[in-house]
């Protein structure tokens, strides 16, 4: 078998809080981590004689692209001989809060070790994701889960009930590190009660997950970038329940029971430069299904 193409699921939050500053210069965090449904192709192909990146966006075909980072680090870790071709198909958003590089490297990982039969456990693969990226070891797998550490100790939690959310990506993107780095410099309101987020998808109650979701980052992103607080009374004014940022920002999600209604905000969400999707929340059989060619 030499070829195969993987669907890297994007993330939001649905819980992000920041509970300190440690000695490595991270920061210490606690999330509830979800995937949703829209996905990158990342594609890895044994051809050639040396590691290479093709991208439908040519800005991020480089070497310090996660995913060609993650394939190096692979190489070397178990004596992979080079002669790889990765080739990504971006739908996820770049510098959105989605994790769209963080998953692209996840996908690498798994596809490795498919295409070159290493047999790595999840906790494994695991172990390499976390060198590369905070975000990348959720997205092994990404259902629900409590991230905690820097978000790369992982617990699984049971899969959320289904939930429809629409995405809007403004025309800009946000780097990570100016958002928690911006964060002393802001005071923080309220925070998100992770552990009734917790009980609320372990009961099934909707409701209570949206009364309990939060994420600290926005106060530092909304401080730097204020025309995301126009942009959120903006969309509360059509009718949303609750309007909040994935991740670092500047993506801004709101949460529906049901696609239609989810469909009907998105169609008033349009505007010259925004990305708009409806998503859902991802299920056992979109992880079961992610491996659309293997030859």
């Amino acid at each position: 078998m030499g070829r195969i193409i993987i669907k890297a699921y994007a993330k939001i939050n649905l819980a992000l809080d920041v509970v300190g500053k440690r000695a490595d210069g991270y920061h210490e965090v606690e999330m509830i981590m979800q995937g949703i449904n829209l996905y990158d192709l990342v594609e890895l192909e044994k051809a050639g004689d040396e590691l290479r990146l093709t991208c439908n966006v040519r800005e991020l075909e480089r070497t310090d692209n996660l995913a060609y980072k993650a394939a190096a680090l692979l190489a070397k870790k178990y004596g992979i001989k080079p002669g790889l071709r990765i080739n990504l198909q971006k739908n996820i958003p770049v510098e959105a809060g989605l994790g769209g590089g963080s998953t692209d490297a996840a996908a690498v990982i798994l596809g490795i070790n498919e295409l070159y039969a290493l047999n790595l456990t999840l906790d494994e693969m695991r172990e390499s994701a976390a060198l590369l990226g905070s975000d990348v070891p959720f997205c092994l797998l990404p259902l629900t889960a409590l991230a905690t550490g820097r978000g790369e100790k992982i617990k699984e939690l049971p899969i959320s009930p289904v939930m429809w959310l629409v995405l809007v990506k403004p025309p800009f993107g946000v780097s990570t590190g100016e958002a928690y780095n911006h964060l002393s410099r802001v005071s923080i309101i309220s925070r998100p009660d992770l552990k009734a987020v917790i009980d609320a998808i372990c009961n099934n109650r909707k409701d209570l997950i949206y009364q309990n979701i939060g994420n600290v980052l926005e106060y530092a992103t909304y401080d730097l970038y204020p025309q995301l607080r126009v942009y959120v009374r903006e969309i509360e004014a059509l009718g949303a329940r609750r309007v909040m940022m994935s991740g670092s920002g500047p993506t801004l999600i709101t949460l529906h029971d049901s696609q239609d209604e989810a469909r009907k905000l998105a169609l008033s969400l349009i505007k010259p430069y925004w990305q708009v999707f409806v998503v859902r929340t991802t299920l056992q059989e979109d992880i079961n299904g992610r491996r659309v060619l293997y030859e």
